[in-house]
């Protein structure tokens, strides 16, 4: 794998962190535009309309629903930027770890940071049996490690040592900012979706007016759904690579000088990493091996090309050969 530095994958995640925040308004814009566009082509009677009339109306449409829907999606972005902190750790049971209930953790990282010259994150816990860790926070003051109590117990010190290195090369690498981003535009996505079904639903109950008109207007909004996944998945799949996984592997034996470390960590959390709280994807993504077991499909066929974590046997192999 060719060598990144560190300055350099901070500035790329800092661009594509950035890269994501301009372009989502536009693509929500985008879309609201071409669902009030279709909305009027489709639904409402044009009978002698001309073409420039459906186009009209459609503006006029957009610019009076606009505002509220930007700013209903501004609130819930800025809310659920900056409380990201608690609603990973509502979905992953993680709860904060205290230096008496576990020196040994606040030791390990203590001496890593120090090493690295980097201000100690919080650590918290996840009471879990299973073997899996990661790293989340937008600015020193949120940045978190959040270890499971199986990986704590069933990893020694060299080993344990080794994914710490790992998680806070991630925020070295400002990884999780790029990571946190990605999670509030899911939900904001998963948000409006849901808004969609309840009109569609409501819709059907409360006008029965024509089959037809309902039938178009299911079509319409699922269009504008499938459009939406469709487009916020690729550019999802542009903005984060699974290459940070490589390069957080790099980091953690760049400090430790141990790659066989998190090599052997790695064989272990391979053999049981599911977190039982973890159900959802974006939150998944954020863990050092993917949490659960992936839904096999078609998708997953095409060398793993839509997967969110790099083969774990490729990155024990990389590890090896340093």
């Amino acid at each position: 794998m060719q060598y990144v530095g560190i300055q350099t994958q901070q500035s790329r995640n800092n661009f594509r962190s950035l890269l994501l925040l301009c372009l989502f308004p536009c693509l929500v814009i985008g879309l609201l535009f071409a669902f009030c566009y279709l909305f009027h082509l489709l639904v409402i009677n044009n009978d002698g309309m001309t073409q420039a009339e459906p186009l009209g109306y459609s503006t006029g449409m957009f610019l009076q629903i606009a505002p509220y829907i930007l700013g209903g999606v501004l609130i819930w972005f800025i809310i659920a930027y900056f409380a990201n902190t608690s609603i990973i750790n509502s979905a992953t049971g993680s709860k904060p770890l205290s230096r008496i209930e576990n020196k040994r953790v606040y030791n390990l990282v203590e001496n890593l940071c120090i090493s690295q010259g980097m201000k100690m994150p919080k650590i918290n816990i996840i009471n879990d049996d299973s073997l899996n860790a990661f790293a989340s926070g937008i600015n020193e003051r949120t940045y978190t490690i959040s270890l499971s109590r199986g990986i704590i117990d069933k990893l020694d010190d060299p080993e344990l040592e080794a994914v710490v290195a790992h998680e806070l090369s991630h925020i070295r690498n400002k990884d999780v900012r790029l990571m946190i981003v990605s999670i509030v535009f899911v939900g904001i996505f998963a948000m409006l979706a849901q808004m969609a079904s309840r009109s569609i639903y409501y819709s059907s109950i409360g006008h029965r007016r024509d089959e037809k008109n309902n039938t178009a207007i299911i079509i319409v909004l699922i269009m504008v759904i499938t459009a939406i996944g469709y487009f916020f998945s690729m550019l999802m799949r542009f903005a984060i690579s699974r290459k940070r996984e490589y390069l957080a592997d790099a980091g953690a034996a760049e400090m430790t000088k141990n790659p066989l470390a998190l090599a052997n960590a790695l064989r272990k959390i391979s053999a049981d990493p599911d977190i039982e709280a973890v159900n959802r994807e974006d939150i998944a993504q954020l863990f050092i091996q993917h949490p659960g077991k992936q839904a096999i499909n078609a998708l997953n066929g095409l060398s793993g090309l839509f997967a969110t974590h790099p083969p774990i046997e490729k990155r024990i192999q990389v590890l090896e050969q340093f």
